[in-house]
């Protein structure tokens, strides 16, 4: 959120340089030792009561929700007659609570508590979703008229980008990886539906096979259970898990990675992707949810489970060096042409219809 909230107000700033935007942000409170109980009761009453109110009271023409799970300030705001848009990312957690109670010291509270703030988007006056795919969860759980939704994708930071070889080399050279061997990559979180489990099924595959291959992880580190199976597969010299890198960092890995390879089984956009292409690294991923319209040509799609269509696609790349070429170059154009300044220009064009029809 706060990438999309830094590229919502660049791109903002940037064609509309003469607007004022205020960012708010809840205040941060200092944890209680040893009373989990009070810290969680206070983080409710911050984010459900004071924050909401702190909202309520601001003089603006518009107010912009830039996450649905804060969807609840839409029950605070919609008696004051400021528009209000509301951004939807995903729906993932209606179709899969576990996201959310796995996480969960109290999984039927949080899990109640995050479906009644979502619902609150339905007070708004206009959505924007990241993607298509959305927009249509939006319509088909929540009940949204399509003339209330405009899709606005993602974008990616110019940051991203191409480096030279000797600003990225450390990476494989720190984890001892030569440059025979072809560097995958998974960048994110571990939720169920990233699938982290096909990419481990898959390295595996690919190991049997003979194939110099290793695996670079950064984001959230691996499950027990697929520890376990790192293990029993003895799968440990052609891991590396690297943490959570800084975004310099970040940009690095991509650039030193041969592949990416996201088969997530949800994305509600899917930004690993993009960011991958600008860096010029090819792109493996799933051929289900928002990810097709992302990737567009510039990616190999594959069924997300299909473990054999994974390692046919990391042989291609390995082998077909006008695949490889291919895939970076039209990751190169696809990736320049999700800008946040055109972003922005959509969804100015949204607030400036909504204050056009405002008393």
């Amino acid at each position: 959120m706060d990438v999309y909230a830094d590229g919502i107000v660049s791109g903002l700033k940037a064609i509309r340089p003469d607007w004022d935007i205020v960012e708010l942000v809840p205040a941060t409170i200092a944890p209680h030792k040893g009373k989990s109980w009070l810290n969680g009761l206070q983080k409710y009453y911050q984010r459900y009561w004071s924050f909401p109110s702190l909202v309520k009271q601001q003089d603006v023409d518009l107010f912009h929700v830039i996450d649905h799970s804060d969807g609840h300030l839409a029950y605070w705001l919609k008696g004051t007659r400021t528009p209000l848009v509301v951004t939807c990312h995903d729906l993932i957690n209606f179709l899969q609570p576990e996201n959310i109670s796995d996480q969960a010291k109290l999984p039927f509270v949080s899990t109640a508590v995050w479906q009644y703030a979502v619902k609150g988007i339905r007070y708004a006056d206009h959505i924007v979703t990241v993607s298509a795919y959305t927009a249509k969860d939006v319509m088909r759980l929540m009940g949204i008229e399509p003339e209330r939704l405009t899709v606005a994708p993602n974008a990616v930071e110019s940051l991203f980008r191409p480096l030279p070889r000797s600003e990225f080399a450390w990476v494989r050279q720190q984890q001892q990886i030569s440059p025979e061997t072809t560097c995958l990559l998974n960048v994110g979180s571990n939720h169920p539906r990233k699938n982290v489990t096909a990419v481990l099924s898959a390295l595996n595959a690919l190991k049997a096979q003979g194939v110099s291959v290793h695996l670079l992880k950064t984001g959230a580190d691996f499950t027990a259970e697929q520890k376990t199976f790192i293990q029993s597969q003895q799968l440990e010299p052609l891991i590396s898990y690297l943490g959570k890198p800084d975004k310099a960092a970040l940009i690095q890995i991509y650039n030193s990675a041969d592949i990416l390879v996201a088969p997530s089984l949800y994305e509600g956009f899917g930004m690993t992707i993009l960011e991958a292409m600008a860096c010029g690294t090819p792109v493996i991923t799933s051929n289900v949810t928002s990810l097709p319209e992302v990737a567009g040509d510039a990616a190999i799609v594959v069924a997300p489970n299909d473990t054999g269509a994974i390692v046919q696609a990391v042989c291609q790349i390995r082998e077909d060096s006008g695949l490889r070429h291919s895939l970076i170059e039209k990751g190169l154009r696809r990736a320049k042409s999700f800008t946040w300044e055109k972003t922005a220009e959509q969804i100015a064009d949204v607030y400036e219809q909504l204050l056009d029809r405002t008393p």
